[in-house]
């Protein structure tokens, strides 16, 4: 998949991102694409539910709704954020078989594992980077929630 497409497609995952940010919450936000087309999308949310679990890619995947295995197999998830263990064992059980992340210098999931099983395509950018350092630099205390610190 060419470089503009998956622009284009974390273009969306960032404004779900800055959406989440707007609620009160961590500014993660992710995407699911099946054949160009987005079929959910979703936010980090454990802030504003008072969720233990409700990450962006765990948000958008539920707001895929209940679809056939045949079906994410044919999407790609994109996320603003490396995805952590828990978002990564998600995608691994539905087998989508694409990652494409913005950036996971503020955090890396366990990508050296995710990479035996799918394509894992980081983008690296720096509006990510960014929205992240500003995020943590404004709201350290949740941040250091979300992550465990």
């Amino acid at each position: 998949m060419r470089q503009s497409v998956h622009h284009k497609f974390m273009k969306a995952a960032l404004a779900e991102a800055r959406k989440g940010l707007k609620e009160g919450g961590i500014p993660i936000g992710a995407v699911l694409v099946r054949k160009g087309k987005i079929i959910g999308r979703g936010h980090n949310r454990r802030v504003q539910k008072k969720s233990a679990i409700l990450h962006a890619e765990m948000d958008c995947l539920e707001s895929a709704g209940r679809l056939k295995a045949s079906v994410y197999k044919e999407c790609v998830i994109y996320s603003t954020l490396s995805p952590c263990s828990m978002c990564t064992g998600a995608i691994l059980l539905y087998k989508i078989p694409t990652v494409v992340i913005g950036e996971n210098k503020t955090f890396k999931g366990p990508e050296s594992y995710s990479r035996k099983f799918v394509k894992l395509v980081n983008l690296d950018l720096p509006e990510c980077k960014r929205l992240m350092a500003d995020f943590i630099e404004a709201r350290p205390e949740l941040w250091n929630e979300d992550i465990g610190e």
